[in-house]
């Protein structure tokens, strides 16, 4: 598509500026960002031959991103407003390295106008839209004004200046039950609430501003009828300051939880050659509306049959890999060329699709507790190797720390192949390929997902998370004959490494002895389930394990990641991690997570009380929800948290009365701090 040289209203200003400000060649590119996504710039930057400097908090002195730039600059404590949010910090770090150009990522001030304006007069490069197509694309309410004139259909909405709680009840009853309240400015389902009744909308309304206040720093509310069973639809866009638009295909995000996506494919299994076709064009006309320049996403919701605006990305999205695997295009590369000033290099009946790519983003959260952040050390790190199906975007590595400050996300694994069906059979077994330790991961939780009857069916929408989350959380199933064997081999692999025995030593062979046999007795659970216990016989002859009643020769053959089992003559491959009296074993039969109980290895069990209401991670106060005194019922909520840019409301564990509140508004707490003290009833 070739734009009108004509200026649009929208950027008329951003149009009539001497674009050699705008768009020049450079050397030095600072990456105004952390995590995955800061490796990932540096990665491409460096292969262009560029020099790279990061950037980073005090929590992030020793962070991936850190290592692999040229150069890095500290900006300040660890809280974002104190560093990653902190425009003056970051021209300054710019200034210090003699950095030309700013890739902002996502997140942070990817999509702050007053930040691209200052890397403008700064003399600075911004790889990405100018402060005017982004202010005309950021707002949602302004964006939607913008395409209902440009005529790309719109969910029914309200998108109006006026922000008082009248007029928003007013905009709902009109529209109907069930709406959605979202913040005007921002992403990733922050300050998002569905409000399926009149009596739902005033408390949704103030817990919305006051999470989108928090993120972005705008509280301006919008309100659209909510689609029931919708899908969730974009489209990747990129535009150059010669006058061409590309689409570059769409993704599928319908597997969201909260409003943020989960899994990510391209190009969608929903629809049909005309209704890509359909789609891409609302997209190119969208991004046209503002003469757009840079990587953007257009994204749509669908009820099946149409899809409608909801708004635009004007930055890198998280997902972008996918539509790099099914087009061959690196966009990171097209950012940082569209940033010299260049024309794209391919014209749009150029851009081919190929195949399909499914991503999962991995996450330091336990899906099991409400996906509540995980922090800590990183003890095993074993994600495998990439191969031409198989690509991984991480920002951490073994012994890196996990903070409470920031996003959880650790990285993304992203499988390609000819088909959906083998692309996801490559994704999961990637997953089960993989082990993370020292923290939670939803690495099992992903599995099942992608594994799920109906996802493999294309039969979802964006509840669907929700509605399963029984099945997609439940426990690891009870380890098997195969497991129980599989444990006792990793222990004896385990410990036979530690010993660093001589492969040419008759003791290789486990359990070699010149004369006799002895016995060795294991014990193995799932959580706090009940033990299981199984006995190794060793000695002179071959080696045996007894389950019950039953008897089976046994060998172990170590190699690369695990093992080779061989069990009465049937040889199997086990992938195994031991931390400590934790294992990890991956067998035919899927994943499984066993505790070791040692009958020498000093034990205890660490019992924490259900009725504590403490911090379970360094936070915010946000809100206090209840008055002291008050008489609660058990799950009343008490107070709010917000933890790594998410809320976390602690309820009362049990009927009683609210005896003390021990924090306020504003305060910072540490994990297992008491905030507060309920007194049963009875008592």
């Amino acid at each position: 598509m070739r734009r009108s040289s004509r200026p649009n209203s929208a950027c008329s200003g951003c149009n009539a500026m001497d674009r050699s400000k705008l768009y020049r060649r450079f050397r030095t590119l600072l990456i105004a960002n952390r995590g995955e996504i800061a490796c990932r710039v540096i990665r491409t930057a460096r292969a262009m031959g560029l020099r790279t400097v990061a950037v980073y908090s005090e929590a992030d002195r020793d962070a991936m991103h850190v290592a692999l730039a040229d150069e890095a600059v500290l900006l300040g404590p660890a809280r974002a407003r104190d560093s990653y949010l902190n425009v003056e910090r970051l021209i300054e770090a710019a200034r210090k390295t003699g950095a030309e150009a700013v890739h902002p990522g996502y997140g942070f001030l990817s999509e702050n106008a007053e930040f691209a304006h200052a890397c403008l007069d700064a003399g600075l490069v911004f790889v990405g839209p100018t402060a005017g197509m982004m202010t005309a694309m950021g707002s949602k309410s302004g964006s939607k004004a913008l395409m209902e004139k440009a005529g790309v259909p719109l969910v029914p909405g309200y998108h109006g200046e006026a922000q008082d709680e009248a007029t928003l009840a007013k905009a709902a009853d009109k529209i109907g039950f069930p709406i959605l309240v979202k913040a005007s400015a921002g992403g990733g389902g922050r300050g998002m609430r569905i409000v399926r009744s009149a009596a739902e909308l005033g408390p949704a309304i103030v817990s919305a501003k006051r999470e989108a206040k928090a993120a972005f720093g705008d509280d301006r509310m919008l309100i659209e009828k909510y689609v029931d069973n919708p899908r969730h639809i974009e489209v990747q866009i990129i535009g150059d300051s010669h006058g061409n638009l590309l689409s570059l295909f769409e993704r599928e995000c319908t597997l969201q939880r909260r409003h943020q996506k989960v899994i990510e494919e391209a190009p969608s299994p929903t629809l049909n050659a005309a209704q890509r076709e359909t789609v891409c064009a609302a997209a190119r006309k969208a991004a046209g509306a503002v003469d757009y320049v840079g990587a953007g996403t257009i994204e749509f919701v669908s009820d099946g049959k149409d899809v409608f605006f909801i708004e635009m990305n004007t930055r890198l999205q998280v997902e972008h890999p996918v539509t790099e695997l099914i087009t061959g295009i690196d966009l990171v590369e097209w950012q940082l060329r569209v940033a010299f000033g260049e024309a794209l290099p391919l014209r749009q009946d150029e851009i081919r699709l190929n195949g399909h790519a499914v991503e999962a983003r991995v996450y330091a959260e336990n899906p099991t507790k409400n996906f509540m952040p995980s922090v800590g050390r990183i003890s095993t790190w074993r994600l495998p190797a990439e191969t031409g199906g198989l690509r991984i975007d991480a920002g951490y590595r073994e012994g890196d720390s996990v903070s409470p400050y920031y996003d959880a996300m650790l990285a993304k694994m992203i499988a390609w192949a000819p088909t959906r069906d083998v692309a996801i059979e490559r994704l999961n077994r990637g997953l089960e390929d993989s082990d993370v330790r020292g923290i939670v991961t939803n690495i099992p939780f992903l599995s099942a997902l992608i594994t799920h009857q109906k996802v493999r069916a294309n039969a979802i929408d964006t509840g669907f998370i929700e509605r399963e989350l029984a099945v997609l959380t439940q426990a690891t199933p009870a380890p098997g004959e195969l497991e129980l064997c599989a444990a006792v081999a990793a222990v004896v692999n385990d410990e036979r490494q530690a010993a660093q025995v001589d492969a040419n030593s008759p003791w290789q062979t486990f359990g070699w002895m010149p004369v006799g046999r002895r016995q060795r007795h294991f014990a193995f659970r799932v959580g706090h389930g009940p033990e299981q216990k199984i006995t190794l016989n060793y000695g002179s002859g071959p080696s045996t394990l007894v389950i019950g009643d039953r008897e089976l020769a046994f060998a172990i053959a170590p190699k690369d990641g695990g093992f080779d089992l061989t069990l009465d003559g049937v040889k199997s491959s086990v992938a195994a991690v031991i931390d400590g009296h934790e294992l990890y074993l991956r067998t035919r039969h899927g994943r499984f997570d066993l505790h070791w109980v040692d009958p020498f290895g000093g034990e205890t069990e660490e019992q924490a009380g259900a009725d504590k209401i403490a911090a379970p991670l360094p936070g915010t106060v946000v809100a206090v929800l209840a008055e002291e005194g008050a008489t609660l019922e058990k799950g009343a909520p008490i107070l709010t948290l917000e933890v790594m840019k998410m809320e976390q409301t602690l309820r009362a564990p049990y009927a009683g009365v609210l005896k003390s509140i021990k924090c306020k508004v504003g305060d910072i707490v540490q994990e297992g701090v008491e905030l507060a003290v309920v007194e049963p009833s009875g008592e």
